[in-house]
């Protein structure tokens, strides 16, 4: 992305928002207000190791295979063994995901009351848009998944 773009004057929920409403494919968006500070909710959220098999019922376990700066490559396994390398983009407050068939992203900004958290996933499939309820139901899932961990633990203000 480069500086002149009018989306890097965005916060990165915003960014998030226009992701979600520019892909082709269906996503899941969900947004919530976290009473936690933002390097709280970053700190838990961004443990992408621990996180995702903990919040996404599909994924069994997630390895970070490279790191360079804020790019990674991460190794998740499926719950039933299907494999997938994600290309990462790590920096605080933004989580952008992409393998072949998947997209996730997540997003944190500092707000009054605490915490604006954002996630979406999305498949980059054919033929995705007959899994778009699948998807809803898997998308609020996680989302309480993440939002309801213990270090985070108060009620969420869903948006």
């Amino acid at each position: 992305m480069t500086e002149d773009w009018p989306v890097a004057d965005l916060d990165p929920v915003r960014r998030l928002r226009v992701l979600a409403a520019s892909v082709r494919f269906p996503v899941y968006f969900g947004e919530v207000v976290l009473p936690a500070p933002v390097e709280q909710v970053w700190e838990v959220v961004s443990d992408l190791e621990r996180e995702l098999p903990r919040c996404l019922a599909t994924v069994r376990s997630a390895r970070i295979t490279q790191a360079e700066g804020e790019r990674l490559e991460l190794s998740a396994v499926g719950t039933l063994g299907q494999r997938a390398r994600f290309d990462v983009v790590l920096r605080p407050g933004w989580c952008l995901m992409r393998s072949r068939f998947v997209l996730g992203a997540m997003a944190a900004v500092p707000e009054a009351e605490g915490t604006r958290f954002a996630a979406l996933g999305g498949f980059r499939l054919p033929g995705a848009r007959l899994a778009s309820p699948l998807l809803t139901m898997a998308g609020g899932r996680a989302m309480r998944a993440f939002t309801s961990h213990p270090a985070l633990r108060s009620s969420a203000i869903p948006d």
